[in-house]
């Protein structure tokens, strides 16, 4: 008698575990559905959209659209500034490492080429390990004013040239570099900053903020300078 009283009380308490089970699963839903309808709200807040005035007097809203246009001097800055940090280097700051930091101010797709660019511009000069009093600095002489090639796309032509010094030649030896910069808008910023940031990390950071990146570099002669890096 007493193992039958034990079992019809199992029997019985499965239908309220069910119950119980199912009732939970209806509050997780529940809790879910609201938390989505808060982000969705929040995010409203956040990207509120924007009051147009149509031509024939009426007004209407919009949701906000990505910004591709760019300022010429915020372009020209970004290019020279870019060049500059990109091609500046010495034992304190070694080229390997200012490539490591500049490059997030390159394209992904454009890294290695833009990199071998970089390493053939002066063949005689050991871009893995730099001697001791050796330093290589960019001088620019000449920037164009930027050439719109495309929906958040410009050209720039740039003049400078990579100046060479040593603890034996103090005059320096000078490398031409005559080049168009392509850049381009993009949608969010593509630099951060890591745990210890070094001077170099916070310029490009700040850089960064203009969301622009070089997607290609072509002689200052080359006709079909495109998009293409290829």
């Amino acid at each position: 008698m007493q193992i039958f009283k034990s079992e019809n009380k199992k029997s019985n308490a499965l239908p309220l575990l069910a119950v119980g089970t199912f009732g939970l699963h209806v509050f997780t839903l529940l809790l879910l559905i609201f938390h989505g309808s808060m982000l969705q709200q929040l995010r409203r807040q956040l990207t509120p959209q924007s009051l147009v005035q149509l031509v024939d007097g009426r007004v209407i809203t919009a949701d906000p659209q990505e910004n591709l246009e760019r300022q010429p001097e915020t372009i020209r800055r970004f290019v020279a500034e870019t060049m500059n940090l990109m091609l500046t280097w010495s034992q304190q700051q070694p080229p390997t490492t200012v490539w490591e930091i500049s490059s997030q101010l390159v394209a992904d797709d454009f890294k290695q080429k833009m990199k071998s660019q970089v390493i053939n511009l002066n063949p005689d000069s050991q871009f893995e390990n730099v001697n001791r009093g050796t330093e290589n600095v960019l001088v620019i002489q000449k920037i164009s004013q930027p050439t719109k090639i495309g929906n958040g796309q410009w050209k720039v032509e740039m003049f400078a040239n990579q100046l060479t010094f040593s603890s034996y030649d103090k005059l320096g030896k000078s490398t031409s570099f005559n080049k168009q910069i392509l850049v381009r808008a993009i949608n969010e910023p593509a630099t951060s900053l890591p745990n210890a940031p070094l001077p170099s990390h916070f310029a490009v950071y700040r850089l960064g903020e203009a969301r622009l990146e070089i997607y290609n570099v072509c002689e200052i002669q080359d006709k079909n300078c495109s998009g293409n890096s290829n």
